[in-house]
């Protein structure tokens, strides 16, 4: 009882103090809320300032409240400028709330400067930074997932700092890259990497973002020529500005955890199948052994997740600072696996005098990613079960053990007498060492002359420099001690350093022609370098693990590589705005680029675009029209190029040590050989691009919705040609190829109420259709890129074709010549009707492009607390699901799937499960292709921002899921998914790729 006392006078007075304000005279109001031109305006929030008093305006804008005689109201509503009236003991009081024109006024980002949002032209999509971190992202392209239309976004990989693949506007290449080209502060960037990679944008802290702007159409991106092809992606980090310092903590902790496991064959399951394979008693008693070794609990785990950022911002009239310091740490879910990165930001702005401006911005990081092999791209043998976790994991089997008694790892080649050898411990892969430790530093300098009036010249000089050491090793100790031998043990070093310096020169003309006339010119002048060299040190027969790769020289066999490459681009481009009245708008845009990785016949490349807007709400005959805001139909055409798909040197003849050793005079000496044949016709792929697009708000601008529907076609891709050995070349890389990609995008956002309960809701999805046009000049009509993958005309990229799987073959049914079938095996359908089983029998089975993607997300807010939710989805994809090839066929000294429990057998002739066999493989069939439709709570988050205190300006506290939930018929760990990465034609793949995890997290926000 003593100790409530202290808290029951705390009470006390704060009940004192609230006593006179309660006890102040109080009466009713009532009035009408309308617009300047008297109608009424339903819906709109009247508040009694600094209470929780208040009430909405009726159909016809009347409103009542009790209200004290001093108080003030708060009206406000969606469209409107928020008013503060006094009621000065008034009881009737009519109010007039002004239109917010600000949505005029609004400023988006463009290649090489900014515009108003009304002036913009193109197909430009924006996303605030606040959208961009609402989930925890190690990456940036993660947070503009399911955010944009037109903009596919696959997190290949859900490791630390994985694979992301990012599709504007369809796939555009079949050789070349499809991933936009990033611009951070005038910085361009470029994304990509195998599925164990480490993505080049995770090295970059989400937090710095201030604002992200994506150009989809040809007008809007062709102002980066040739590497816009893809589309653009401009990233501004936040800058410091005008007034009293600001200092902001921002920090966030939690765990994650996969979302499902599969369901496998227990130890007594398991040991039948194994003697009804090798037809023998090996396991005498299976059903005594019951559940045995669950595989998939010891190497999944419950991992942390954590973020801290410290932001410093502020500054005077000459100068402004922006500094933060962030440390992200997220442990994977699967043992041995995680990502770190620390980085530091730091942007200056100093105005010398009213016509001098200068000025730096500087992202630096350094991150450490510990990898571990998932997503192999060996199906259906033994390389499924070899080559990553997931696989050792699934095919372990249940009745052996993970450690010795000394706690080390138990190699299989040590148990069971040997019989397991073909098949390693899943702790195999968290023991081995696979490391990569980035440090990378985006720098630009700039200064800024206004030369006179409306004239303004810029010169940036920019850096990326980014250093990359690769560690790996396999230890001794995880090998069989029957295997040991002088070679075994292997490591490896690897360094890479990549240097890209930029030089822009940028006129900038701007002037008003009269009062209806804007003129808006540039010209930029830029010249790039790139620069990378590596080199790789490989050992193996290692006399133990005590210094791992850290002394190579110990190992027995040691073989060294190294490389260099250079390039350089020149660009000169123009571009000219003009509008009339803010009704009529005209971009013109035109930039040549210039690059030494294209043949001598084709350096140079022109990229010209043009685009139009028409504001018809500026028509008399829509003044009329109150309810709408804004209607704005657009147009665009232009040509975008793509060099990213073109390396260094593919024009000109080339030679490499093929690594055959040759016998001169009796000593061995490496070979050079041709390895390619030059052609100077090797040019960047193009795209040619036509857009219609409709901006529409209404109700003063609370509800806006944009649609876009386009086509683009990409001529001259690259390809790989097959050549007549006759010609000393296998291979010819050119631009013979084509594809087409057309699509509507569609987006809505709304503010629902902004009173005192605040509601938005945006919706976006995309509909993408592409086709393989061409691939040699009409020579090819087809071609297998995998047993199940092809490359198509006429058809989309990625299609499967394969047989059709039609059940399992039973007793007493033919088995038909060409097909290597057997009872209680797969049975493929004979397609043609010739009685035989040829290739003409397969047939497209399964497209891996969805009919369409979409994202939703909504925000509310009431008396300091706050909801959000972003869902996300796509619709009538397919996954082959390569995994079960393997998995579901008991060859035996592998464990299974669970559903192989119900086998085929002469007394259970079921048409799913095939019987025991020793070798052999199931027929690459549409048996494993599924649908990989999904729809996915991205984000769930609750926060409470606190009332502002003396020396604080806010606290917040929020919670977070993320990947709250998956809604999916896919059998598989997750439908978001493809083992090969960014591959532009070996799409939705499963073979065991690192799954995504849920997370639950919680955070706090402090600004002081």
């Amino acid at each position: 009882m003593k100790k409530k006392i202290p808290y029951l006078f705390m009470l006390l007075i704060f009940c004192l103090g609230i006593t006179p304000s309660l006890l102040a005279q109080s009466g009713k109001v009532t009035g009408k809320v309308a617009d300047e031109k008297g109608e009424a305006i339903p819906g709109a929030s009247v508040t009694v300032k600094g209470t929780q008093q208040g009430t909405l305006t009726t159909a016809e804008g009347t409103y009542a409240l009790e209200a004290a005689g001093n108080a003030t109201l708060v009206i406000s509503f969606v469209g409107y400028l928020k008013e503060e009236v006094e009621i000065n003991n008034r009881t009737n009081i009519n109010i007039t709330l002004k239109p917010d024109t600000k949505a005029l006024e609004e400023v988006v980002v463009v290649g090489y400067g900014t515009q108003r949002k009304v002036e913009t032209t193109g197909s430009i999509a924006s996303v605030k930074a606040a959208d961009l971190v609402q989930t925890p992202v190690a990456n940036i392209a993660q947070g503009l997932q399911a955010r944009v239309s037109g903009v596919q976004i696959n997190q290949n990989s859900g490791a630390p700092g994985g694979n992301i693949s990012v599709r504007i506007r369809g796939t555009n290449s079949i050789n070349g890259s499809s991933e936009p080209l990033y611009v951070i502060d005038g910085i361009q960037v470029s994304n990509g990497g195998g599925i164990t990679d480490v993505s080049p944008l995770s090295t970059i802290n989400p937090n710095d973002i201030e604002s992200v702007e994506v150009l989809k159409d040809a007008s809007a991106s062709a102002i980066y020529g040739a590497r816009a092809a893809n589309g653009v992606i401009l990233i501004t980090t936040k800058r410091g500005k005008n007034g009293a310092t600001r200092v902001t903590f921002d920090s966030y902790y939690g765990t994650q955890k996969v979302n499902k496991t599969l369901d496998v064959l227990n130890a007594a399951q398991f040991a039948q199948l194994e003697n009804e394979v090798f037809k023998n008693n090996y396991y005498p008693d299976p059903a005594s052994l019951g559940e045995g070794i669950n595989w998939q609990s010891y190497i999944f785990r419950k991992a942390p997740i954590q973020n801290h950022q410290l932001s410093i911002n502020g500054g005077t009239e000459k100068t402004q600072l922006a500094l933060s310091l962030n440390y992200f740490d997220q442990e994977g879910t699967f043992i041995g696996s995680g990502f770190k990165r620390y980085s530091y930001r730091l942007n200056l702005d100093h105005r010398i005098s009213k016509k001098i401006k200068i000025g730096t911005s500087i992202l630096g990081s350094y991150s450490v990613n510990d990898g571990i092999q998932t997503g192999g791209e060996n199906i259906g043998d033994g390389g499924a079960v070899l080559s990553s976790v997931l696989g050792a994991a699934i095919g372990a089997p249940p009745t052996l053990k993970p450690y010795r008694e000394d706690g080390s790892i138990f190699p299989f080649g040590e148990q069971a007498g040997g019989q397991y050898r073909e098949v390693v411990n899943p702790l195999n892969f968290a023991a081995a060492l696979n490391k990569r430790d980035i440090k990378r530093t985006l720098a630009n300098l700039y200064g800024e002359v206004n030369l006179f009036e409306g004239l303004t010249y810029r010169a940036s000089f920019n850096i990326d420099q980014r250093g990359e050491l690769y560690d790996g090793y396999s230890p001794r100790s995880i090998v069989n001690k029957s295997d040991l031998n002088d070679n075994s043990g292997s490591g490896s070093k690897a360094n890479a350093n990549y240097l890209a310096l930029l030089h822009e020169s940028i006129l900038t003309y701007s002037t008003n022609l009269g009062k209806n006339h804007t003129f808006k010119a540039t010209a930029v002048f830029g010249t790039q370098l790139e620069n990378s060299n590596s080199n790789t040190m490989n050992a193996s027969g290692f006399p133990n693990d005590a210094t791992k790769n850290e002394a190579m020289q110990l190992a027995l066999t040691r073989t060294v590589s190294s490389g260099r490459s250079s390039q350089r681009l020149d660009s000169y481009l123009a571009r000219v705005n003009y509008g009339f009245k803010d009704k009529f708008f005209l971009d013109l845009t035109a930039r040549v680029d210039g690059s030494s990785k294209f043949g001598a016949n084709h350096k140079y490349g022109l990229f010209p675009a043009v685009s139009a807007a028409y504001r018809l709400i500026e028509e008399p005959f829509l003044k009329s029209v109150t309810w709408l805001s804004d209607f704005k139909l657009r147009g665009s055409f232009g040509i975008t190029g793509n060099a990213g798909g073109i390396s260094p040197y593919q024009s000109l003849s080339t030679a490499a040590a093929t690594g055959s050793d040759y016998m001169i005079n009796h000593t061995y000496t490496t070979g050079i050989n041709p390895t390619g044949i030059a052609n100077p016709d090797l040019r960047w792929e193009r795209s040619v691009q036509t857009n219609f697009g409709v901006d529409i708000s209404v109700l003063n601008n609370r509800v806006s919705f944009i649609a876009d529907v386009y086509q683009k076609k990409t001529n001259d891709l690259l390809y790989v040609k097959t050549l007549p050995l006759s010609s000393g070349y296998g291979t010819l890389t050119g631009n013979f190829a084509a594809l087409q990609n057309k699509g509507l995008e569609l987006a809505v956002n709304a503010r629902i109420l902004n009173g005192a309960f605040k509601w938005d809701v945006s919706a976006n999805t995309t509909i993408n259709r592409n086709k393989v046009i061409d691939l040699d000049g009409g020579v090819t009509n087809e071609r297998f890129i995998t047993t199940y993958t092809v490359l198509k005309v006429g058809q989309p990229l990625g299609m499967f074709k394969t047989y059709v799987f039609d059940g399992i073959n039973q007793t007493g049914e033919t088995i038909l010549p060409g097909y290597d079938g057997r009872v209680g095996g797969h049975k493929v359908k004979d397609v043609t009707g010739d009685g035989q089983i040829t290739a003409a029998d397969q047939v497209i089975v399964g497209n891996p492009n969805p009919k369409f993607i979409y994202g939703f997300s909504t925000n509310m807010a009431y008396k300091g607390f706050d909801l959000g939710l972003f869902i996300s989805g796509s619709q009538g994809n397919d996954i082959y699901n390569a995994s079960r090839l393997s998995f579901e066929n008991p060859l035996g000294q592998r464990n299974l799937l669970a559903g192989v429990v119900n086998r085929w057998s002469p007394t259970n002739p079921n048409n799913q499960y095939v019987s025991p066999a020793q070798g052999g493989r199931l027929p690459i069939s549409n048996y494993v292709v599924e649908d990989g439709s999904y729809l996915r709570c991205k984000n769930l988050t609750l926060g409470y921002t606190f009332p502002k205190f003396k020396g604080v300006q806010a606290i917040r506290i929020y919670a977070s899921a993320n990947n709250l939930f998956t809604i999916t018929n896919y059998s598989g760990f997750d439908p978001e998914v493809n083992t090969y990465a960014g591959s532009n034609t070996v799409i939705g793949v499963d073979n065991f790729v690192y799954p995504q995890s849920r997370s639950f997290l919680g955070g706090l926000q402090i600004t002081f």
